[in-house]
């Protein structure tokens, strides 16, 4: 294998493993907060058994935050398994939007730990193309990565996709701290290396305060 194969899987495992932590991280928040309820049915049912009256509001509140968490749970698991089918099939027919709005929702926590608010606004109709799919949002997230370290003081970051002339392109705007302190070079080996692996261009515009990720619609087959 060639290093720059080899740094493209390194990157992948890299991506694919802090995604997973994440997704074990949001679960294990899931767990905590139905194991509390859990306890509190406990303590109400010892009271219960006492001969002391329960308020039947109680009862409803907790049972409201535990589906509430079931519902999340169930979001995080179909998300992790979007996440897991990513990997199937090395090339196959996608919509962008379908897959921005997975790595969106991955993306959450860490956008959340920064401060940033990330806000899709996605083309109206389906971007089809044929890609590999873990590759692209391997890529698309270390953009998303290097986009909220550059949002400067709006703390924003808008993700917008286009079918124009020039193809299938995805904008990442309001990237105020790219005319600010210096960041870390961008893009490094690892994102030049995916792009030439999906046929991708990435092209950083401080004076504009965006990026945008040009992707080829088509790069055959496996």
């Amino acid at each position: 294998m060639s290093a720059k194969l080899e740094m493209v899987a390194e990157t992948g495992l890299q991506f694919f493993g802090k995604m997973m932590a994440s997704i074990s991280h949001e679960i294990k928040n899931v767990l905590a907060i139905i194991n509390e309820n859990a306890g509190l049915l406990e303590d109400l049912a010892l009271l219960a058994n006492s001969g002391a009256a329960i308020e039947t509001q109680r009862l409803e509140k907790m049972s409201r935050v535990v589906k509430k968490q079931v519902d999340r749970a169930d979001a995080i698991m179909k998300n992790m398994n979007r996440l897991a089918h990513s990997v199937d099939e090395s090339i196959k027919t996608i919509d962008l939007n379908d897959l921005l709005e997975l790595l969106v929702a991955l993306s959450g926590r860490f956008a959340s730990t920064r401060g940033v608010a990330v806000q899709p606004k996605l083309n109206e109709g389906p971007l089809r193309l044929k890609t590999s799919p873990f590759f692209l949002m391997n890529l698309l997230w270390l953009c998303l990565d290097f986009a909220m370290d550059a949002a400067g003081e709006d703390k924003m970051v808008e993700l917008v996709t286009q079918n124009t002339d020039a193809g299938i392109q995805v904008f990442f705007k309001g990237l105020g701290g790219l005319a600010g302190a210096p960041l870390k070079p961008f893009p490094a080996e690892p994102e030049k290396g995916l792009c030439v692996l999906i046929g991708a261009e990435l092209e950083v515009s401080p004076g504009k305060r965006e990026m945008v990720v040009r992707i080829a619609e088509d790069i055959g087959t496996d």
